[in-house]
């Protein structure tokens, strides 16, 4: 058995791609190891036209002396276009120790900005109304001799289409080309087609409906469309054994007729008309003398560029798990899970005219009927009328639905009930891996977990949308930027934030500023906490995947943003003008408000010192160091006019909410000790509110953070396990399986928070997850080494609220894991390590006399630095590998005798007892307590039933000194 293996090769992000347009690919692979600690010394890469083999390799590197695995740019001659490479990779370890060879892993190029032979054609305006609802077909025959070695088509549209071969659907690719910012960028999909094309006669054709492009995009009346003409451009190559090419491409050959799908936009829905169906309109055979002319046509459109995002795809299928009949007397199927997506269904024998009619809508009202008011002016309806066959299938082509219930009408015999068998809901969104896992010992917070993942699914369709079911579903900015932590630990984002964040840099205004939503089609001003995305989303990417040339072309993105926010102050280093959402949703607002508490100027100015920050971060991680000192002398100022406009000399907070100081702490904005006035000052506002939070999506995301990184994690704790309104866990307690745009979407009584803004899929609060990863389970990275090349594990156990928890990420360089479980006083840590990664482990409560590492002691463990005991526990180095730690809980949970004597000055203080209920009120979920006799408290101590973490002790003390 081979101790070292190679494995898991990708090329810019993805495995085998094909169609890619970089002109120097980078490469990743991982390490598999027997042997704890592996690090790799050095690797070989090479690669070759995969025509030719290795012998001879286009770019061999030689023995490279590095450790580095991931982002490995390619340095050869330059690529060809529409060339297909292998390569393969080989390494040593710090041991000495050589790999085999990795198996040969691919990557075709496309076009790489070579000019296309085809043009772009739609129907002649004088055969066919351009402004039809209806989509359009679009074919050619030709013919092909044999000898036939690969065939590829490179195809977009200024539309939405599907594309076929022989009467075959090419692709599983769904809403093709996806959605960008189409007057600057527009995608184009690379086909394999080899399978499909043949000897002799051929037919090729596209499906052209309107997608995105001229669906009418917006929200309060906005219409958008960015044009009103489809139109496609499409070329087949065609490559023989003798070394020949035919090229078959879009031009005014082709023919063109309406298609059976006579209406479908994104936000309505879509009619299909089954007896419209031209039986082999993409064969070679096929008779198109009836059919109209095409024209050439240039739509507005801007740069052709490959494919950069996941694909959108159907990921999974949904059986219907019951079908009812509500008050009202609709017949409604329930798929159990609110998903985005369509219906697919079958009908059988249905004569000819029949209309079978889906309405699809997200939950039902309290009185049990299907409720479609939070859908505004969308329709979300989808009528197939039946050709009269024996058997029909269909599922809508051009738009998505966010529903879980859906009410039939016309599907014959159904008052007798329906055929589930024949109704299925297909999972749409962008086809990203599954990077991420959490679970625990309470179901409620599992469930939380599938609600956040199921949002982002929902919600990741080509963009980062803000909801997936009424007549918005826009890329808004400001729900990206908070939820991007979770998004990247749950799913493989490198290739969905590149696309979108080129987006967001082609839409950038010429005063730096950045619109609302991306692609911008609403219009708008620039809103701190949503333009901040043009910073944060970048340098977030960064981290989570050493994507350093992605933030060197988005840096002067940023650096605009930043410089916009310089130049729109009264004061240079306040932000306190223009148009700000603010704590948006939040529940402290005055009433029929949709902005919190928050001082927005106090929201601005602190999201602009979190800006610049992270630009002069991301300028000493590019070299630029004159930038990153220019930057950082802007954010020594800003936060210094922080501290004088919103922090009193001794640490208030200007505004007594739980977002202002929320962000103060989270993003760095007061040092000690105005940081603990501040951490107790918000933790006061939790209790005080009986543990229930008022934050919104601008404070929401890092109010456990705040907690848990000062000292309150129990706090923390209380809030994520809060059932009652307001919490996360209430939305789960009302049977929701996505995240709620409100935290009452659904009131304790059954009633709707509001018609007008009331998605029951909007992931911004699933920014929880987060935390829940990081602090709960404990699986962290150090960002200082960008890319989880250095991990950081630290479980925060919750006081005993939970038992267990687990969260595992697959890095760029393999699974991380964490996992931690509490047994009475004994606690276990079980960690992973991927190879060529090193970790920081901090054991909360432990000590090296007593700790052990699969039953022996630490000291002794392979792979092991014994780093420090600490008053929090113990700081242990680790190479990679799995590790077993085990130890006694005392130092974390049982008052030791010292700080018995201090907790026994307190509860003998008058004021000891509300000191206690106020900030340990754990201590009374344990025996009763006698606030009079210290003996009985330190009976109850050395019995080990006393259970309060040493942190909480010292707060009571300090509490005491300032009562």
């Amino acid at each position: 058995m081979t101790e070292l293996l190679v494995t898991a090769l990708t090329c810019e992000y993805r495995t085998n791609p094909m169609g890619i347009d970089a002109a120097s690919p980078r490469f990743g692979w991982q390490l598999r190891s027997d042997r704890r600690g592996t690090v790799q010394k050095g690797y070989r890469l090479v690669v070759a036209e995969a025509s030719a083999g290795f012998e001879a390799p286009v770019w061999d590197t030689g023995t490279i002396e590095s450790d580095r695995s991931v982002q490995v740019a390619y340095e050869g001659p330059a690529l060809q276009p529409r060339t297909a490479y292998a390569y393969r990779v080989k390494l040593w370890d710090g041991e000495g120790r050589e790999s085999e060879w990795s198996e040969a892993a691919s990557f075709e190029t496309g076009l790489m900005g070579g000019a296309w032979q085809a043009e772009w054609i739609t129907p002649a305006a004088d055969a066919i109304d351009p402004q039809t609802e209806a989509s359009f077909l679009l074919r050619k025959a030709f013919e092909l001799r044999g000898g036939i070695v690969s065939a590829r088509v490179y195809a977009t549209a200024a539309g939405a289409y599907e594309l076929y071969v022989n009467g075959q659907l090419a692709s599983e690719d769904v809403l093709a080309p996806g959605w960008t910012s189409y007057h600057n960028r527009l995608q184009y999909q690379t086909y394999d087609v080899t399978a499909l094309v043949r000897e002799g006669g051929n037919g090729i054709g596209l499906l052209l409906g309107d997608g995105w492009y001229r669906s009418g995009i917006g929200f309060e009346g906005k219409n958008f469309k960015y044009g009103e003409r489809r139109a496609a451009l499409a070329q087949l190559h065609v490559r023989f054994a003798d070394g020949s090419e035919t090229v078959v491409a879009t031009d005014g050959t082709w023919k063109a007729s309406t298609a059976p799908v006579v209406y479908s936009t994104i936000y309505h829905g879509e009619t299909y008309d089954a007896r419209l169906e031209q039986d082999g309109w993409s064969e070679s055979g096929f008779d198109d003398a009836e059919w109209a002319a095409v024209e050439r046509y240039e739509p507005a459109v801007g740069t052709i560029v490959a494919q950069e995002n996941w694909p959108t795809r159907v990921t999974e299928t949904l059986a219907p798990i019951a079908q009812f009949v509500t008050p009202a007397g609709a017949l409604v199927l329930d798929l159990g899970q609110n998903m985005v997506g369509r219906m697919r269904f079958t009908v059988k024998n249905a004569p000819a005219g029949t209309t079978i009619t889906l309405r699809h809508a997200e939950v039902l009202d309290k009185d049990g009927n299907i409720y479609y008011g939070n859908l505004r002016p969308a329709k979300q309806i989808v009528k197939y009328i039946a050709k009269g066959a024996a058997e029909e299938t269909y599922a809508p082509h051009f738009t998505f639905q966010g529903f879980r219930y859906v009410q039939v009408e016309g599907y014959p015999g159904q008052e007798n009930g329906l055929p589930l068998e024949l109704f299925a809901g297909e999972v749409l969104h962008s086809d990203m891996p599954r990077t991420g896992e959490f679970e625990c010992s309470d179901e409620r917070v599992n469930q939380l977990q599938r609600n956040i993942q199921w949002g982002q699914r929902g919600n990741f369709l080509d963009v980062p949308t803000d909801c997936p079911q009424r007549d918005e579903r826009l890329g808004w900015t400001g729900d990206a930027q908070v939820f991007i932590g979770t998004a990247l630990f749950n799913f493989q984002g490198g290739p969905f934030f590149t696309k979108w964040l080129r987006d967001m840099q082609a839409e950038q205004l010429p005063n730096g500023g950045i619109p609302f939503v991306i692609p911008d089609v609403v219009g708008g001003d620039s809103s701190a906490a949503w333009g901040d995305a043009a910073v944060i989303c970048p340098w977030t990417t960064y981290l989570y995947y050493d994507d350093l040339r992605l933030l060197e072309e988005q840096y002067g993105m940023m650096k605009g943003w930043v410089e916009y926010i310089r130049s729109q102050g009264d004061d240079e280093f306040l932000w306190n003008t223009g148009f700000h959402f603010g704590d948006w949703l939040a529940l402290d607002a005055k009433e029929n408000s949709w902005v919190g508490a928050t001082p927005r100027d106090l929201i601005a100015t602190a999201y602009y010192a979190y800006s610049t920050r992270l630009v002069r971060d991301a300028a000493a991680a590019l070299g630029k160091q004159e930038d990153a000192a220019a930057y950082g002398a802007l954010y020594d100022n800003v936060v210094r006019a922080f501290r004088d406009e919103f922090v009193s000399p001794n640490g208030r907070i200007a505004s007594p909410t739980q977002t202002a100081h929320v962000l103060a702490l989270a993003f760095d904005l007061v040092d000690e000790p105005m940081k603990s006035r501040v951490a107790r000052d918000l933790n006061d506002l939790v209790v005080d509110n009986d543990y229930h939070l008022t934050t919104g999506f601008v404070g929401t995301p890092y109010l456990c953070f705040a907690l848990s990184n000062n000292g309150y994690h129990d706090t923390a704790m209380k809030l994520l396990l809060q059932e009652s309104y307001p919490g996360w866990l209430y939305s789960v307690s009302k049977g929701a399986t996505t995240i709620w745009e409100h935290w009452d979407s659904i009131k304790p009584d059954g009633s709707f928070w509001s018609d007008d803004m009331n998605s029951f899929n909007h992931y911004a609060y699933g920014a929880i997850g987060e935390w829940m990863y990081r602090k709960v389970a404990g699986l962290d990275m150090d960002a200082s080494v960008p890319g989880f090349k250095r991990l950081r594990f630290e479980p925060l156990f919750g006081a005993g609220k939970l038992t267990h928890a687990r969260a595992a990420h697959e890095t760029m360089y393999g699974a991380a894991e964490s996992a931690w479980r509490v047994d009475g006083a004994r606690i276990e840590v079980r960690i992973r390590v991927p190879a060529n990664a090193t970790a920081e482990v901090v054991l909360r409560g432990a000590a090296a006399a007593g700790t052990t590492e699969n039953g022996a002691p630490v000291s002794d463990a392979a792979g092991v630095t014994v780093v420090r005991e600490t008053e929090n526990g113990l700081v242990l180095n680790v190479g990679s590998g799995e590790y077993a730690f085990a130890y006694e809980n005392a130092d974390l949970f049982r008052v030791t005798f010292t700080e018995h004597s201090k907790l026994c000055d307190v509860l003998s203080d008058p004021r000891g007892e509300a000191l206690v209920k106020q900030h340990v009120p754990e201590l009374f979920q344990g025996p009763a307590i006698n606030f009079v006799s210290k003996s009985s408290l330190k009976q109850i101590a050395e019995n080990g039933m006393l259970r309060v973490p040493k942190e909480s002790i010292a707060k009571l003390v300090e509490a005491l000194a300032q009562a």
